[in-house]
């Protein structure tokens, strides 16, 4: 077995997979290219069934006509099944700030279709170390507290039934491209990921590669280190937090929350934000524009003695502090 192959079992072994069902997203990128040939080689039983997922932005005109070629011509190649998706007309057309937010949202729900359509338990991604590293990067220059720090998790719900698994997070794009170079395995290579308009793309191509040059030759495995430091630390606030939710948080809808300030006026200040974290996410409401001066303001209203007060947070939420409650309201358009 390929050293490579020998990593992504030991992080995710067969015996754990092998008798359910398993979508591979895959772009026609190097990562999921290697992630792809290497489950296929891995999956030697089991009645579990392995199929390929394709999500086509139709961004990148030809461009994306050919990567969705070659995805399908791998899954044929190792005698596969693919499922293909795009995004509704006009969905991405507009282009501007948010389009990757929008991108991101538009494949990961066709990817939990695609799964529920076949029966799937898990969805998997090819996000290696490299992204892992970026991501904490571009949450810290955001600015983040520990769920940022935290990174991309390892597993997440994707759906009531489907589990989102990320495999090869501590596996660098380097160790990618060497087991490709072995196997003689071509890839496709996105254009756009070059493009330094994204910020994404400067921290790839001009901030880490800087780090790593100039100050610490193994910035992506501290940066990995800190992420999984972080989401441990983390579970331990969230479940502190916890009895404050089911004390405090009432949900009326899918677009209302109300918060019995009088439960939280003792709290301390960081399970307060814990609080309003959990019940964001919770509600499925945008989390991009909250950074820790919009936790702290709203914080500030749930946990102060202010009677009557009033704001609009990132994602149009409003915050309507009256009396000893909270009420927490979602603009319809935010809503998944």
């Amino acid at each position: 077995m390929d050293r490579f192959e020998e990593r992504l079992a030991a992080d995710w072994p067969p015996p754990q997979w092998q008798e359910v069902g398993v979508v591979l997203a895959v772009s026609g990128g190097a990562d999921s290219v290697a992630l792809a040939r290497a489950i296929g080689r891995l999956k030697t039983s089991g009645a579990g069934s392995l199929g390929l997922a394709h999500f086509n932005h139709q961004l990148r005109g030809a461009e994306s006509a050919a990567d969705q070629q070659f995805v399908e011509g791998l899954a044929a190649d190792l005698g596969l099944p693919c499922t293909v998706g795009a995004p509704d007309s006009g969905a991405l057309a507009a282009g501007g700030e948010g389009l990757e937010a929008r991108a991101r949202a538009a494949r990961y729900e066709f990817l939990e279709r695609a799964a529920k359509e076949v029966g799937a338990r898990y969805v998997v991604t090819a996000h290696t170390a490299d992204d892992q590293a970026e991501t904490v990067l571009h949450h810290v220059l955001r600015g983040t507290g520990l769920t940022g720090l935290a990174g991309m998790r390892r597993t997440r719900p994707l759906g009531p039934a489907v589990t989102l698994i990320r495999p090869l997070l501590t596996i660098t794009r380097r160790e990618v491209l060497e087991y490709l170079a072995a196997l003689k395995q071509p890839f496709c290579d996105d254009a756009t990921n070059q493009d330094r308009q994204f910020m994404r793309n400067r921290i790839r191509h001009e901030l880490l590669p800087l780090v790593q040059r100039e100050y610490s030759p193994a910035v992506v495995e501290a940066l990995v280190r800190l992420a999984k430091l972080a989401g441990e630390a983390q579970q331990v606030v969230t479940a502190a937090a916890e009895p404050w939710v089911e004390r405090a948080v009432t949900v009326g809808s899918a677009d209302t929350v109300t918060i019995d300030c009088r439960q939280l006026a003792e709290v301390q200040r960081h399970l307060v934000r814990e609080v309003l974290l959990t019940v964001w996410q919770r509600q499925g409401w945008p989390l991009g524009g909250m950074g820790f001066g919009e936790w702290q303001a709203l914080a500030d209203m749930a946990a102060s003695g202010a009677a009557d007060a009033k704001r609009m947070f990132p994602g149009a939420i409003t915050a309507h502090r009256q009396g000893d409650q909270l009420t927490l309201s979602a603009a319809a358009a935010t809503q998944k």
